[in-house]
């Protein structure tokens, strides 16, 4: 029998319309199904598959408010903002402002001295993907002295008097999370770009991409979610500082899809220097690490994540380049086991 190329076409393009229907009706199921069963936790959902979006929400903005939580509501992305930051990275390698392989020494603000042994021996991509060695932020003590702004209280004297006192690198090569790290690469960043951090990041990432809620210093917005601790208190979300670049940047699945697209991409600034994150530069039995990146593979794909947590929100960020397929999930509860809970059923059900 004899199929046109017209009918050939309409029935490829009914094809994908259903496999992609099908994909997003799982999804929405599956985030449904955890909304029913945890009517507390706000959820905001958005998917990419071949540059067709896709969006989920349940939930409202606060427990007093009617608005519900859509794609445009804006929660703290928490430590997905590293990936945003080792973006910067590349592209600074990209602009040939450095090399993941150049010590930091010379990209230091002054107000940090190495101690001699420690001197030309911590590399930009070791503080990228967490094996510096160096000495990180006591967040329980922080905790303490504010409950509500923990960070609020770390200044540029508090990372010097860590940095500057650090007499040994003890566990240099091997993986430690780092805060400290991703706050020096900012740092680094402002050096050879002379600008801040805002400055840059509006710059290469927000303002290119039309990013417009994506959010740095103010996010004093009306679509704001509301962040619960893990007792379910109100958490204040975090207030803008030297910390910046490790976890304070806010957004809303809208736009982090929007960057999910520009990643995928290889023909954008951040899609090539994407490509250069997802290099691994650390590796043990645990995981394979890139830029601050995740990687999971097996005989048929490599899954590229990052998750965050603040002290009242949690989220993660998930991506295949070779099938085009990106996901983000914003919960406003600090709940670190849901969302990763949430993308293992997605995967495992729906992307594997």
């Amino acid at each position: 029998m004899k199929t046109s190329s017209k009918f050939l076409a309409v029935l490829l393009f009914a094809s994908s319309f259903s496999f992609g229907q099908n994909i997003t009706q799982k999804i929405d199921s599956i985030i449904s199904d955890n909304y029913k069963k945890n009517p507390e936790v706000g959820i905001s959902v958005g998917f990419i598959n071949n540059n067709e979006e896709y969006y989920a929400a349940y939930g409202k903005l606060n427990a007093e408010s009617q608005t519900k939580i859509d794609k445009n509501s804006i929660f703290e992305i928490a430590s997905i903002t590293k990936i945003l930051t080792s973006n910067l990275i590349a592209q600074a390698v990209l602009d040939h402002k450095l090399k993941l392989d150049d010590y930091i020494d010379g990209f230091l603000p002054k107000e940090y001295v190495l101690q001699p042994n420690l001197r030309n021996k911590i590399k930009i991509s070791d503080l990228a993907s967490h094996q510096s060695g160096l000495p990180d932020l006591d967040f329980p003590k922080l905790m303490e002295l504010n409950p509500q702004q923990p960070v609020s209280s770390v200044t540029m004297e508090t990372l010097a008097g860590i940095i500057n006192t650090c007499s040994e690198l003890k566990d240099y090569g091997k993986f430690r999370y780092s805060t400290i790290g991703y706050t020096l690469l900012g740092q680094i960043l402002e050096k050879v770009y002379g600008k801040s951090y805002d400055e840059i990041i509006r710059a290469k990432i927000i303002k290119p991409l039309h990013m417009n809620s994506t959010l740095t210093k103010d996010f004093n917005v009306k679509n704001i979610t509301t962040a619960h601790n893990p007792n379910g208190g109100i958490q204040e979300f975090f207030k803008w500082n030297i910390t910046a670049s490790a976890g304070l940047v806010k957004s809303n699945t809208s736009d982090m899809v929007t960057y999910l697209k520009a990643v995928l991409n290889n023909e954008t600034t951040v899609g090539k220097a994407a490509v250069i994150t997802e290099k691994i530069v650390y590796k043990d039995e645990k995981r394979d690490m890139g830029l601050g990146l995740n990687m999971m593979t097996d005989d048929k794909n490599t899954i590229y994540s990052k998750s965050g947590d603040s002290m009242g929100q949690s989220s993660i960020i998930c991506y295949n380049r070779n099938k085009k397929w990106g996901i983000i999930i914003l919960l406003d509860y600090r709940n670190s086991k849901m969302r990763q809970d949430l993308l293992n059923k997605i995967y495992d059900t729906v992307l594997k």
